[in-house]
């Protein structure tokens, strides 16, 4: 393995004489290596932004609960209170208050419109409680709620965030499935191109084993010509892609929509894998192809 790497990097002016310099087999194993690899950029930036966004809302609502608390009118500021005084004496609670009437029209003018009357409709009283890193008892403070506060309802979010973790999982998962398809999407493509470029130099192929030429002689040139193209084309289309990514709109030019669309950090050594991978895929799927139809060129 060591070896044909070896000469594979070096390579071997005269092997190299037997693949065609230029052609359409050419172009098609550069453009099908650069056109992946860049959808391969984008499809990896969009999974991880995505399962990026999932975990921050998922890990916010779980640090976040809502008590509800409805009751008549002359009652709602009397349970309010003994809710927040319960709440205070909770471990796990590091914090609670009352939204205002404000806050709440704030809350539900998305769906009913600025000129919502808040003070003449029977709308709930929202609490909002914010956790400590040890959480709290949840299934033993709806029961301190049930018996101090018959209106009060304890809405942990559950119901919320396990929708997002699902999410976030298919989001890694479809991903993933999709830098496979693009992956094989080019093995499949650089396989016709290297099987188009050894049929067109059968005669060729021919005389070289008629001068004593070896299959892995002839099949060593094949190989290492379309695995270097498909390396160029990938590393184009990787730089591509990462500059497709870098000019994305920011967070505040796409109105918060975009959150964290893109890689951060370390994520932007991502894509520098792929153009490698690429040259493996392309290394591997020519070995296997130039072998078969050398042994059908017999």
């Amino acid at each position: 393995m060591s070896g044909a790497i070896r000469t594979l990097l070096q390579g071997d002016r005269h092997a190299d004489r037997v693949v065609p310099p230029s052609g359409h087999t050419a172009w098609l194993t550069t453009f099908t290596a650069g056109a992946m690899t860049f959808l391969a950029v984008f499809a990896l930036a969009l999974s991880l932004a995505a399962g990026r966004m999932a975990d921050r809302w998922s890990d916010a609502l779980a640090r976040t609960a809502t008590i509800r608390i409805s009751a008549p009118a002359e009652q709602m500021e009397m349970q309010t209170r003994a809710v927040l005084d319960l709440l205070a004496t909770t471990p796990g609670v590091a914090e609670a208050r009352a939204l205002s009437d404000q806050e709440q029209r704030v809350l539900l003018e998305p769906w009913f419109g600025p000129d919502l009357p808040v003070d003449a409709l029977p709308i709930p009283r929202l609490i909002d409680l914010r956790e400590t890193g040890d959480g709290y008892d949840a299934e033993g403070l709806r029961q301190r709620l049930a018996a101090e506060a018959p209106g009060a309802v304890l809405d942990d979010h559950t119901r919320w965030r396990r929708p997002l973790a699902i999410a976030a999982g298919r989001l890694r998962l479809l991903g993933i499935a999709s830098i496979l398809l693009i992956g094989g999407t080019m093995t499949a493509m650089i396989t016709l191109a290297a099987n188009a470029a050894l049929a067109a130099n059968a005669q060729v192929i021919r005389v070289l084993r008629l001068v004593g030429a070896r299959d892995a002689y002839i099949a060593r040139a094949f190989v290492r010509r379309f695995t270097l193209r498909a390396f160029s084309g990938a590393a184009a289309g990787a730089l591509a892609g990462m500059i497709g990514v870098a000019l994305l709109p920011s967070t505040d030019a796409a109105g918060g929509f975009l959150t964290g669309l893109g890689f951060t950090g370390r994520g932007w050594l991502w894509p520098l894998a792929l153009p490698p991978l690429a040259a493996t895929v392309a290394f591997l799927a020519t070995r296997t192809a130039a072998f078969k139809k050398l042994r059908e060129l017999t």
